[in-house]
């Protein structure tokens, strides 16, 4: 597989995710919020029954430690750009929020790129080469390489009928696991130019929810005095 069909790949979800966006907005945010939800409610069921498994009857799943890593993994990457839509990420303000209104908003434009820049970096650092730099790394060639070599994951395999039934490998291809790495990363690079946007426009302050914690301590206070 060659880079170009990934990139555009990744670029035909993202026009798919905006497209859906605009039209059916709640029914978008209800998909990504039950992918983490599926994501958490395994992990944890996994986790018990391994425990269960083991302490109860001295038995475990071989694979079950390396499927909750990875879907940890996915949960964080999948969780990246859910946080910047809906403003779950914290953050320190409190030297930006000193500055003339003007200046606030220029520097949350740049806290805006600056996340946009740090998801492009490492989707791929082969465009840092117009700077000098001989990298050529980032998630898309990180992904291929599996993708081409066709390594398997050391414990997760697939069950025995599919393997007998479909002539699936054995293992599970490392490329499967890892997908979510330059999806996740594509998802964040789109939300981290949606909030800049947001931001010039003057729809949205911050791409951080840092004065969620003032907001939570003042209602309290409120409660408190009522």
């Amino acid at each position: 597989m060659d880079s170009l069909w990934l990139y555009i790949i990744l670029i035909s979800l993202i026009a798919i995710m905006f497209l859906s966006e605009r039209r059916y907005p709640g029914i978008v945010l209800r998909i990504e919020e039950n992918i983490l939800a599926t994501l958490l409610a395994t992990i944890t069921l996994v986790s018990f029954f391994q425990v269960i498994a083991r302490y109860g009857f001295n038995a475990s799943w071989a694979g079950g430690l390396e499927f909750v890593r990875i879907l940890f993994a996915w949960m964080i990457l999948f969780g990246m750009s859910y946080g910047i839509k809906t403003g779950l990420h914290l953050g320190v303000d409190a030297v930006i929020r000193l500055l003339p209104k003007p200046a606030f908003k220029i520097a949350a434009v740049m806290g805006g790129l600056a996340t946009l820049l740090y998801a492009v970096i490492l989707i791929s650092a082969d465009w840092l080469a117009i700077f000098g730099s001989e990298s050529d790394g980032g998630a898309i060639s990180y992904w291929l390489r599996f993708f081409n070599a066709g390594i398997g994951l050391q414990d997760l395999r697939y069950p025995l009928w599919l393997q007998e039934s479909f002539g699936f490998p054995e293992r599970v291809p490392r490329w499967v696991a890892y997908m979510m790495l330059p999806v996740g990363l594509a998802l964040l690079a789109f939300r981290a130019l949606e909030a800049t946007i947001q931001i010039v426009m003057g729809r949205r302050e911050l791409i951080i929810a840092s004065h969620e914690g003032e907001d939570l301590l003042a209602e309290n206070q409120a409660n408190s005095k009522d």
